[in-house]
């Protein structure tokens, strides 16, 4: 009888040792999503005539691996500057588009991703968020 207990004990400890050393395979395994802010915000002027227009734009990149996160941070002025030469080339006709947001987002991480690619071979960027969109 005491073998037999011993024996269960010995089982249900190795199947608990198991069950862990699984768990911690698969959180080592899953990717690490990360969202990087450029701070401080975009800020800049855009369309052309007498009256300048001006924009305020909150971004973040998102990101999957720490590897990615510091090579895209690593890239982060070359980054900001395709940014703000895209939202300065923008006119008041284009800004003011039913769909303009979501067209700009769009184009943006086009842009972020095309700069990536050149830079480390691979777009790096998933998506493109506006935190905040500010058009006066």
């Amino acid at each position: 009888m005491k073998v037999w207990i011993a024996l269960l004990l010995a089982f249900s400890l190795s199947s608990m040792a198991q069950a862990e050393e699984d768990e911690e395979a698969t959180e080592a395994a899953a990717p690490v999503v990360a969202y990087i802010g450029l701070m401080p915000a975009l800020v800049g002027n855009f369309g052309a005539g007498p009256k300048l227009k001006f924009f305020k734009a909150d971004i973040s990149l998102r990101v999957t691996g720490t590897d990615v996160e510091a090579l895209v941070k690593h890239h982060e002025p070359l980054i900001r500057n395709q940014l703000v030469m895209l939202f300065s080339q923008q006119t008041e006709a284009t800004m003011n588009a039913p769909d303009a947001k979501e067209t700009l987002r769009k184009e943006a991480l086009k842009q972020v991703q095309d700069v990536l690619t050149q830079e480390e071979g691979k777009p790096l960027v998933e998506d493109l968020l506006f935190n905040n969109l500010i058009i006066q």
